[in-house]
């Protein structure tokens, strides 16, 4: 039989397996990694920015104090829940589909949330937004590794990083800016011209991949989307119902715990499991997930607590606030340009083992804290806190994605991401809630010592005969036990953050350094 050439079959049309190596089909890599990390900024900083408007927005949008953080709810929810079906999509209809769709998607959703009249509307477009930004993280990431050869995968990490840490520190800065010189809305309107610039460089220069016919597991969907859905609805609202006091949380509690169970069962085994069981068998993207945790728990549970803190105990106003805080940015890119650099020179576990003790040391630092102190002890404990981030973070994303396959990378990417994010909930529940607790428990305890001769100026024991004056000494008196029982409690949460991030130290044993060949070179030259 006479042989019949084949015809010729474009870029997009080829298997996964079989491309062509990403980075072989860029023709500008400067441009198109300044077009996806504009993306990546947009959706990371939204993640943040539109917490400063929020008491803007209750009256404009006729809300209670109550119901307006479902603002902040609905996109946590919708980002939760869509993130883990990320690789299926992209693999379905490919990724530059996928990671356009999800640009415009998150441009027409800022803009809706922007001119939302009601906070129906308002709930609405930002859960649709939460839904577009849940894509862009795990896609930004995948395309930065895919986009850059095995050697360059460090900076490439290293670039991305800075845009993953420093987004939420400059959230806060840009949203305060915002509302304060316009108003809440170009907290979202702000979008428009970064997403269009954005959207034009990612659809002239980000080449197609191609596509794989990957059966959807609705099923395990289906679970993991309940579970996550009901823990993040329990941690977001837990502190309101007053936690386990409230039929509500259990509720909720009870769906979580039996989705993810019945999810993590028929993913061990099932057929044709939302995520393949060989990818979560590699120990480094394992380990690595854990750590995320970690470093959501530690980064954004410490990013939550320090504004309030600064702001009410201290009384510094809010620009200062963000510029104070800023400094850990400042830390952040440093460490992650060192880190970038030493990254495939010396063994990365020594790296995020180092970065380990340098975060909890800067927790250390913060724990020691008075009410006397002025900016210095933030601004250093910040700068210390950011190096050791920047030292955890570049080196563990290298080493997740050394292991695993070309075509596995945008499913660990959205588990990364996710987890990430699930630790930042259950960091800022955890520590919001000891916040509450403990305030409550130091001030019973500093209350017992105010007696005539700790107050020698007030006769506590008569001063109710002084009608409203005796009132208003003992009111002050009040609120300066209040005051101190505060920082105690902020002291506490530093201190129990310091003993996790010192505890998950001997994880780094579990992770493998990144070899050099490794399952990056052999796939991508499948093609060849």
């Amino acid at each position: 039989m006479a042989s019949r050439a084949l015809p010729r079959r474009s870029a997009a049309s080829i298997p996964i397996d079989d491309a062509i190596p990403l980075y072989e089909q860029v023709r500008h890599r400067g441009l198109l990694t300044v077009a996806v990390m504009g993306a990546s900024m947009m959706q990371i900083l939204d993640t943040t920015i539109a917490n400063v408007a929020i008491p803007h927005m209750r009256a404009s949008l006729g809300a209670t104090s109550e119901t307006v953080n479902w603002v902040l709810t609905s996109y946590i929810i919708a980002s939760a829940v869509a993130m883990p079906i990320t690789g299926w999509l992209a693999d379905r209809i490919g990724r530059r589909r996928l990671f356009l769709g999800a640009v415009i998607g998150f441009i027409v959703a800022s803009m809706a949330c922007g001119a939302a009249q009601n906070l129906e509307e308002m709930v609405v477009f930002r859960f649709l937004q939460g839904v577009c930004a849940a894509f862009i993280g795990p896609l930004s990431q995948s395309v930065m590794l895919d986009i850059n050869p095995p050697e360059r995968h460090a900076r490439a990490m290293s670039i991305w990083g800075m845009g993953i840490m420093i987004g939420p520190i400059l959230g806060p800065i840009i949203g305060g800016w915002l509302t304060e010189s316009a108003n809440w809305r170009w907290v979202f309107y702000v979008n428009l011209p970064v997403g269009l610039v954005t959207l034009a460089m990612t659809w002239a220069l980000l080449p197609a991949t191609g596509k794989r016919r990957r059966k959807f597991d609705l099923f395990g969907f289906s679970m993991l989307a309940l579970g996550l859905a009901a823990l993040q609805l329990m941690l977001d609202r837990g502190a309101q119902q007053d936690w386990f006091d409230s039929v509500e949380i259990w509720i909720e509690l009870g769906v979580a715990l039996a989705c993810l169970w019945v999810f993590v069962i028929h993913l061990l085994k099932g057929r044709n499991t939302l995520f393949d069981r060989h990818m979560l068998a590699d120990r480094s993207l394992a380990t690595a997930m854990g750590f995320m945790i970690v470093i959501g728990l530690v980064m954004f549970a410490s990013m939550a607590l320090l504004p309030p803190m600064l702001q009410t105990l201290f009384g510094w106003p809010v620009i200062d606030t963000g510029w104070v805080l800023a400094v850990r940015g400042v830390g952040i890119l440093v460490s992650m340009a060192i880190a970038g650099r030493l990254t495939g020179r010396v063994d990365a576990r020594w790296l995020v083992g180092i970065g380990l003790v340098i975060a909890a040391y800067s927790l250390w630092q913060m724990s020691h804290w008075s009410l006397a102190m002025g900016m210095k002890p933030v601004i250093v404990s910040g700068l210390v806190q950011g190096l050791g981030m920047g030292l955890i973070f570049i080196p563990l994303n290298t080493m997740a994605f050394a292991t695993i396959a070309p075509q596995h990378r945008t499913d660990g990417a959205s588990l990364l991401n996710l987890l990430r994010s699930l630790g930042a909930s259950i960091g800022i529940s955890v520590v919001t809630t000891l916040l509450g607790t403990n305030t409550q428990t130091s001030h019973a305890d500093l209350a017992q010592h105010i007696t005539n001769s700790s107050v020698s100026l007030i006769d506590a024991s008569t001063a109710d005969r002084f009608g409203i004056a005796g009132d208003t000494v003992m009111a002050m008196v009040n609120a300066e036990i209040t005051r101190q029982a505060m920082m105690v409690a902020y002291i506490d949460d530093f201190w129990l953050m310091m003993w996790i991030t010192l505890a998950s130290v001997p994880l780094v044993l579990l992770l493998r350094a990144p070899k050099s060949g490794g399952p990056q070179a052999s796939a991508a030259d499948m093609g060849h």
